[in-house]
């Protein structure tokens, strides 16, 4: 067990309360195998009707992973961050699969690993405080932990701009994109938990009663735009489409602009990994595939580069290589998909 996380029942309910404060709750490998473990447990534990995940202390749901300790891993033999994306997918892979309805609460911010623990809950609850985004791109990363699987079948090409872009979402618009189910104020959680915990049955009821009108979702006034803008797979046209617009639209050059700082191949790994994403048979073929994606670019240089220039050195810098999406071959991102082996290749567990 770890000190990061707190394991609890309250009622009839398993609590899964992510307490890792000085790191916004970042999930580390001892995490993730905690929450596996405990959703194993409660699995055939007629008790436990319903789980709930959220934070303890701080502030913020869930900044994501261990980004350090990834990059660290991966400048030398990528076994421990291999482990780390071994565990991490098998949690996801739990909860999206799980039996008795999950419900996460998304209050604060909800960024890369937060997201993989919050999308696969039956009932996902944002706040005035949600601030949801997968910004991986900005590190040389991709939106993984289920990414391909859950911005591929959001409305338009509403994922692929996220994806690309980073982009950060407030609680109303999850709500309005389906990320969320219920809006909250942050001030009616602990009654709607408790509520919950004493009565699963009734979950959706609680929440709905609980809930407060969400205000205008701001990226619905760019739906438009977005599909538009972001309509090829190709990273090439997506460039050309907002440099035709970016001179007569302050919102279109900011989104150009935006681009520009992010990593030429993992934003061309984001876009194949939403394009096969949206036809994936199963969940557990999208965490195949997203391990064998992960496995090889944690040790690239743009994700060791992208965790220097944000992260360690934070001169927002990042040197990458190569440095236009022209650089990335085909042949490159065939590369970094191609399946693993079976005797390394991901499976549940």
């Amino acid at each position: 067990m770890t000190e990061d996380i707190l394991i609890q029942t309250t009622g009839r309910a398993g609590r899964i309360r992510l307490d890792r404060p000085k790191a916004i709750h970042a999930l580390n490998t001892g995490m993730c195998r905690a929450i596996s473990a405990a959703l194993d447990e409660w699995r055939g534990d007629t008790a436990i009707e319903a789980v709930l995940i959220d934070h303890a202390e701080g502030r913020g749901f869930c900044a994501g992973g261990d980004i350090r300790m990834l990059a660290e891993s991966g400048a030398s033999d990528g076994a421990e961050a291999r482990e780390f994306f071994r565990e991490e997918y098998r949690m996801n892979h739990r909860l999206f699969n799980y039996a008795k309805p999950v419900v996460s609460f998304m209050d604060g911010i909800t960024m890369g690993g937060g997201v993989g623990i919050s999308l696969p809950a039956r009932y996902r609850v944002a706040t005035e405080n949600t601030k949801f985004a997968m910004p991986e791109t900005g590190i040389g990363l991709f939106p993984d932990v289920g990414g391909g699987w859950y911005l591929s079948r959001l409305p338009g090409r509403m994922g692929q701009y996220i994806a690309l872009t980073g982009h950060r979402l407030e609680g109303a618009e999850c709500l309005a994109l389906g990320l969320a189910t219920h809006y909250l104020h942050a001030d009616r959680l602990e009654e709607a938990k408790a509520r919950v915990a004493e009565s699963p049955g009734d979950i959706e009821a609680i929440l709905d009663d609980c809930a407060s009108p969400a205000p205008d979702a701001r990226i619905v006034a760019h739906g438009n735009a977005i599909d538009r803008l972001f309509a090829s797979d190709r990273l090439e046209e997506v460039f050309a489409a907002l440099e035709a617009e970016a001179e007569g639209d302050e919102w279109v050059r900011q989104q150009l602009e935006t681009l520009r700082t992010k990593s030429p191949q993992a934003m061309k790994v984001s876009l194949k990994l939403l394009l096969d994403g949206s036809t994936m048979p199963t969940f557990e073929d999208e965490m195949r595939q997203e391990f064998a994606v992960a496995s090889r670019v944690v040790q690239r240089h743009d994700f060791l580069e992208g965790v220097r220039a944000v992260i360690v050195d934070k001169d927002n810098a990042p040197r990458w290589n190569p440095d236009t999406p022209e650089g990335v071959t085909a042949h490159r991102i065939d590369t970094i998909f191609a399946p693993l082996p079976d005797g390394e290749a991901w499976t549940p567990g």
